[in-house]
């Protein structure tokens, strides 16, 4: 069947039976990964260069990428304004919005919250996106290292991230007084520039090329990461980044970062 779209492959090799492969081929990639989604139907194709596929640097956003929910949205809801902060929260992610103006306003919104809403929203609502653990464990395990960059919160970013596995996160301050939230957070913010600076200096402070650098997200916040890195993808992404990313992920979970790193179902670690 491949063979009709004029990538010439050669047989595949199954990372996992019947659920991923490697098909090696010869042809120009975005002209492959046409070919390929068009004849292949509904499954994530990433067309790469087969050398220097497996890579050292993890770059993750959060939100609606390592867990499920966009955290601020969820938050809203216990001060009852989810649907006025999650509009906000949407065009923001599709680029349509200045990240820092539009994360201020949220915020303000927020001001009088008890502090303990915090905690009860990372309890009731925030969960793990599956695959996410697969992907950082085994990537650890393997001598990766696996940073989470969010322009969400520390309250939630650091136990998210000890929970996946990472080595360590960065994320906005929320700031509150005598139990409440202010309305405000700590300058300057994590934004767009934050995540690509992060993973750049990160990647040469290790000493890794940027070749060997992964990052992953979903927000027009994450573009000039998923840009700068070796492998950027898009995972179930806005129209924005979807389009402008070298990879894409709308199929499956994240563990399909592992097979894209020619990573075999047999080497995981975690499960």
């Amino acid at each position: 069947m491949l063979a009709g779209t004029g990538c010439d492959p050669a047989p595949a090799a199954w990372l996992d039976a019947g659920k991923a492969a490697d098909i090696p081929f010869d042809r120009e990639p975005a002209t492959a990964r046409t070919a390929l989604e068009g004849a292949l139907g509904p499954v994530d194709v990433i067309v790469q260069p087969a050398a220097g596929r497996e890579k050292r640097l993890l770059v993750a956003d959060m939100d609606s990428t390592m867990i499920t929910v966009e955290c601020i949205d969820e938050l809203a809801d216990y001060a009852g304004i989810k649907a006025q902060v999650a509009a906000v929260t949407e065009a923001a992610m599709r680029g349509e919005l200045d990240f820092e103006g539009a994360l201020d306003a949220r915020v303000a919104l927020l001001a009088g919250l008890d502090e303990g809403a915090i905690d009860r929203c990372l309890a009731e609502r925030v969960r793990i996106m599956a695959g996410a653990e697969l992907l950082v464990r085994t990537m650890r395990a393997r001598g990766g290292h696996c940073v989470l960059v969010s322009g969400g919160f520390t309250r939630f970013a650091e136990p998210v991230a000890a929970r996946i596995g990472f080595d360590w996160a960065i994320a906005n301050v929320l700031l509150a007084e005598g139990g409440r939230l202010t309305g405000r957070v700590a300058k300057p913010i994590v934004d767009a520039a934050t995540k690509e600076a992060t993973l750049r200096v990160v990647a040469a402070e290790r000493g890794i090329d940027p070749a060997a650098t992964l990052a992953v997200g979903d927000g027009a916040n994450d573009l000039p990461m998923i840009r700068a890195a070796g492998l950027g993808v898009a995972y179930r992404a806005k129209p924005i980044v979807a389009a402008a990313a070298g990879a894409r992920v709308e199929h499956g979970d994240l563990s399909a970062l592992l097979y894209a790193q020619g990573i075999a179902r047999a080497e995981w670690v975690g499960g």
